[in-house]
């Protein structure tokens, strides 16, 4: 299906869908309380298929951050990227590990270097660092004072 299609199909469904074109795969853009309804469409209507999450990311704004999905549908042969507005103040958004098995660990990594909670996870906890950790050292106001690292 071309971004077109996709864009078409999934204005359709959900008809307030916002989507920013003209990179290789067609982005949908969204806030945190809105994401679980949409992934939840994108995995489960027919012709979308949606049923491979291959990449999840934060990325951090300064003022918010965004978690970023990148989905596939191994059987329609189509891509999609999603990016949901975080709260910085609150970090909070729902997970879609009951979506997507494979979030499960790609959501581990986020709260682990970015803090940001995935509400409904399994068993969040840190997963590289040491549960003694202080701090989110991917956040651009992270403070480092043994490395001083500065960005």
């Amino acid at each position: 299906m071309t971004n077109e299609a996709l864009q078409e199909t999934i204005t359709a469904l959900i008809p307030d869908t916002q989507f920013e074109t003209g990179a290789e795969w067609l982005t949908i853009t969204t806030d945190a309380v809105a994401i679980k309804p949409l992934l939840t469409a994108l995995r489960q209507t027919a012709g979308l298929d949606f049923d491979y999450l291959f990449c999840l990311s934060g990325v951090d704004w300064k003022t918010h951050f965004n978690i970023v999905y990148h989905l596939s549908s191994t059987t329609q042969r189509h891509t999609v990227v999603v990016k949901a507005k975080v709260n910085r103040d609150n970090p909070e958004i729902d997970t879609v590990s009951d979506i997507w098995r494979t979030a499960e660990f790609h959501e581990l990594e986020a709260y682990d270097l970015f803090g940001i909670i995935f509400t409904g996870h399994p068993g969040l906890r840190r997963l590289f660092l040491t549960d003694d950790w202080k701090g989110w050292p991917l956040r651009k106001d992270y403070e480092d004072p043994i490395n001083m690292i500065k960005l």
